[in-house]
């Protein structure tokens, strides 16, 4: 039996939990703050919640890959699951966003990128694979960030 760690990254944002739920339900939203790794976006099925999916180009390390990523899990305003499948199936990871509300006001946003199977490559690489991961990710919470900004600004909430 073999294990990767999971790679969790966060940030805080001064919107509500509530908004930052309603932003990071609709997956076409997703392609504003992770489009610097991941190109091509494809979107199939709703547009928001459970079902809603999209097949993108994952770029990392100098690798391409198709990566299909769907949202299997929902709890509003707390959390998001998306399931997600790469090198012909032989990847399968789990991305979950949780939000907290913050003491002050705003949010604790986490991602973490949970592996439950992987190609032989990641797991003889797993400590550069996760470190390409964490990086990826820690851009993707700051964009997330000013996304989030912007979307809640044009929407006037």
């Amino acid at each position: 039996m073999w294990y990767m760690k999971s790679v969790t990254v966060s940030i805080d944002v001064p919107q509500t939990p509530e908004q930052v739920y309603d932003f990071l339900d609709v997956m076409a939203h997703h392609e504003r703050f992770t489009n610097h790794y991941l190109t091509d976006w494809r979107y199939s099925g709703p547009g928001r919640g459970i079902g809603s999916c999209a097949t993108v180009t994952a770029e990392l390390g100098g690798t391409k890959t198709d990566v299909t990523v769907e949202v299997v899990e929902a709890d509003p305003p707390r959390h998001i699951v998306e399931r997600n499948v790469s090198a012909a199936g032989r990847r399968l990871a789990h991305g979950t966003y949780t939000i907290e509300p913050l003491p002050a006001g705003g949010s604790h946003v986490s991602f973490t990128y949970a592996w439950a199977r992987a190609p032989l490559a990641d797991r003889l690489l797993a400590p550069v694979v996760r470190t390409m991961m964490r990086r990826a990710n820690r851009t993707v919470m700051r964009r997330l960030a000013i996304e989030l900004a912007r979307h809640v600004s044009a929407a006037g909430t």
